[in-house]
């Protein structure tokens, strides 16, 4: 589990001393598919390593409604910041999108450890200025940008060295987590496809139009795009 820890860019300025005492107070855990790690409003006393699959973090409005907030992969940590509040709870729901693996960690010990650490208070903070310069972008998105506009930027940064590449997340989650309704977001895909935008076959993606999808999520207007879609944004 030290190893694993190290891994990690929140532990590993930590000394051996305190990766030992992180580690025994850690535990490690698996998660079947759609099993719940943790439910909105319960107390946050701990935070969390991903070691592989993903999991997602959604929150339920009163009617019931999911509204996907992350989907986490594996490598990285999630509700570490909540360890700052006097009485924390999670915000959000946690639940596995597929078999996951996991490290538990003690939240409240690790922030007493922090005042020895002053390197892993500075990278705990950057971590939370980048999220938030994130989440900055996203309220960008929602409140100026079409639905189009969306699903084609997040095919756009699916695009590493290849044209072609496979959708690692469940359709519906993906379009609550652009917040798109589902029907809109296949809407959207067969649209692009039909125009010879893309190429879809199950999960894999190819990009067949890589200059007509950026013109799609460089435009906040839908009505300037070069390929006008009738689409609605939930």
């Amino acid at each position: 589990m030290i190893e694993e820890l190290k891994r990690n860019l929140l532990f590993a300025r930590l000394t051996e001393a305190q990766l030992k005492r992180v580690a025994t107070r850690a535990q490690r855990l698996r998660l079947d598919e759609g099993e719940a790690l943790f439910e909105q409003g319960d107390p946050a006393t701990r935070f969390y390593l991903l070691l592989s699959g993903q999991i997602k973090l959604y929150r339920l409005s009163s009617a019931g409604n999911e509204k996907v907030i992350e989907v986490v992969v594996a490598g990285q940590t999630f509700a570490e910041a909540l360890m700052f509040l006097e009485r924390p709870a999670y915000p959000v729901g946690a639940q596995a999108l597929q078999p996951v693996e996991l490290i538990s960690l003690d939240a409240r010990d690790f922030l007493s450890m922090l005042s020895e650490s002053v390197s892993t208070c500075f990278v705990l903070m950057a971590d939370m200025s980048r999220r938030l310069r994130h989440l900055i972008g996203e309220i960008d998105d929602l409140t100026l940008h079409s639905a189009t506009c969306r699903v084609a930027g997040y095919l756009l940064a699916q695009m590493h060295d290849s044209e072609s590449f496979h959708l690692k997340v469940p359709k519906q989650v993906l379009a609550s987590r652009l917040s798109v309704k589902p029907e809109t977001f296949s809407r959207i895909i067969k649209q692009l496809t039909r125009n010879g935008v893309l190429e879809v076959k199950g999960s894999r993606v190819r990009i067949e139009d890589r200059a007509a999808l950026q013109e799609l999520a460089d435009v906040c207007d839908l009505s300037q795009a070069r390929l006008p879609l009738r689409t609605g944004v939930c």
